[in-house]
């Protein structure tokens, strides 16, 4: 190799190295400034459940989305209603993937949001991509066979 050959080499290997630690400071920032941001546009954000804090076999929904996309915002306060107001009847779960970005590949996510109906013992029952209404969601419920008419 000759004199410009190996300068060019380490040219590109110093070029290289700079955009690996770019990347990753911008990743980092960009993680901070979600955490400070937990309500977008004034929306609250849905409270992260993990698998582990349900306390009992219940249906789960599972909404895997970030507080950064626009349909997962409008799906936030859904998701709350929800989990206040069939609390005991089915678990809502929201995961955040661009916090958590094992979640997408664990439960296959391709799109977000994406709604997951669970029965009791963890089977998935129906997948939803997109945003989803209150009323699709307790629609599907029902046909899922989950009864909750019983609290209104």
């Amino acid at each position: 190799m000759n004199k410009a050959t190996n300068i060019l080499v380490v040219v590109i290997l110093v070029a290289a190295v700079c955009g690996v630690i770019i990347y990753k400071h911008n990743k980092k920032a960009d993680s901070v400034l979600s955490e400070e941001n937990s309500t977008v546009n004034n929306v609250p954000q849905p409270t992260k459940i993990t698998d582990q804090e349900d306390t009992k076999a219940l249906p789960r929904l599972v909404d895997p989305g970030a507080g950064t996309c626009i349909p997962c915002k409008m799906m936030a306060p859904i998701l709350e209603e929800l989990k206040k107001e069939y609390a005991g009847v089915f678990n809502v779960n929201f995961i955040d993937i661009h916090k958590n970005p094992d979640q997408a590949d664990k439960y296959n996510i391709r799109v977000i949001p994406t709604q997951i109906f669970f029965d009791a013992s963890g089977k998935e029952l129906f997948r939803h991509e997109g945003f989803f209404s209150k009323e699709d969601i307790l629609a599907k419920w029902a046909k899922l066979g989950v009864e909750f008419s019983k609290l209104k």
